[in-house]
């Protein structure tokens, strides 16, 4: 072989190995529509700090939807509106995943009806029970049925599908049981799907993650919700803040795979979103944890501190301090 064609031979395979190195630089993650704002957020900033050498994958196919690729070994990150669960925890137990959990911002699980419904100025736990309990199905169909100061109008429902965790969480917090729902109603792991669905029905009531109302507030209007004390509470950061949005606000989480870590461009997505989760938890709408929180999940990370500060069932009304009292035990 020619000098000229060793050279460019050798340039060819320089080419095709950076090419080979470009495509394995990938963060792969998936789960929550309602960490999917937070998330994408971060991966856009962290892929143009690194000029395109990374490439982050974001998919919405609901909390449990995620866990289930994650504790298969598909992929890197997975997002979380709530704490992974036993039979979570088992599977990625069976599979050899082990996981760092990482609780990123609280969010305001969001009531939200047409902007012209008239009728609808807050609703209470118990009546958002009559509307969703699985009892419902087929029986509660008029508005009228959950109230009778209500009119004799169609009750049209749209909420989270059986994968989000938003639905285990809204049907823990209202219903008292994980899961425990009425099925006759319209279900999307897909928020926006359910943001036009409230938007074009006025008798529509749903219920999502608050970041996804407020980018939709010309769509939509929130629904002040008499919390435990008897007080109607408009959602939003202030209320989760001082705590008086329950029993609907929550903290949400990233979960990040032991062995992706060891990859350099998952541990730099993770340590760039912990370091950059405050500022755009903000601009996306949730409420950011105290900067002490983020410090302390880069130790847990950076120590590779395993496992969940949470026993693998569902918890209810978890506030910001009790959090950070958790993570400190870790």
């Amino acid at each position: 072989m020619s000098g000229f064609k060793q050279t460019a031979f050798a340039a060819a395979v320089l080419v095709l190995g950076a090419q080979a190195a470009h495509a394995q630089s990938t963060v792969k993650i998936d789960g929550s529509s309602t960490v999917f704002p937070v998330t994408e957020a971060v991966a856009e900033d962290f892929q143009k700090s690194k000029k395109g050498e990374v490439k982050v994958t974001v998919g919405i196919s609901g909390t449990g939807g995620g866990f289930k690729k994650f504790c298969r070994g598909e992929i890197d990150v997975a997002d979380a509106s709530r704490p992974i669960l036993k039979k979570e925890m088992d599977a990625c137990a069976q599979a050899g995943i082990k996981y760092i959990e990482l609780p990123v911002a609280f969010d305001a699980l969001t009531v939200v009806a047409n902007p012209k419904n008239a009728f609808i100025k807050q609703l209470s736990v118990e009546q958002l029970k009559k509307m969703w309990e699985p009892d419902a199905q087929g029986k509660v169909t008029t508005w009228k049925q959950v109230d009778a100061s209500f009119p004799d109008a169609p009750l049209k429902l749209f909420g989270a599908g059986s994968d989000s965790g938003t639905f285990d969480y809204f049907t823990e917090a209202v219903v008292g049981k994980a899961k425990a729902s009425r099925g006759d109603y319209t279900a999307s792991e897909d928020d926006n799907v359910l943001v036009q669905g409230v938007s074009r029905d006025v008798n529509a009531v749903g219920y999502f993650g608050y970041a996804y109302y407020a980018e939709n507030k010309g769509k939509l209007k929130a629904v002040p919700i008499v919390n435990k004390e008897g007080k109607p509470v408009e959602p939003g950061p202030a209320a989760v803040l001082d705590g008086s949005y329950n029993p609907l606000s929550r903290p949400i989480f990233i979960y990040v795979a032991e062995k992706s870590l060891e990859k350099a461009e998952v541990r730099d997505f993770v340590t760039f979103y912990l370091k950059n989760a405050s500022k755009l938890a903000t601009e996306v709408k949730y409420v950011p944890l105290p900067a002490k929180s983020y410090e302390v999940a880069l130790e847990h990370v950076n120590k590779k501190k395993l496992g969940t500060v949470f026993g693998g069932e569902p918890e209810i009304g978890v506030t910001i301090e009790a959090l950070l009292a958790r993570e400190a035990k870790l």
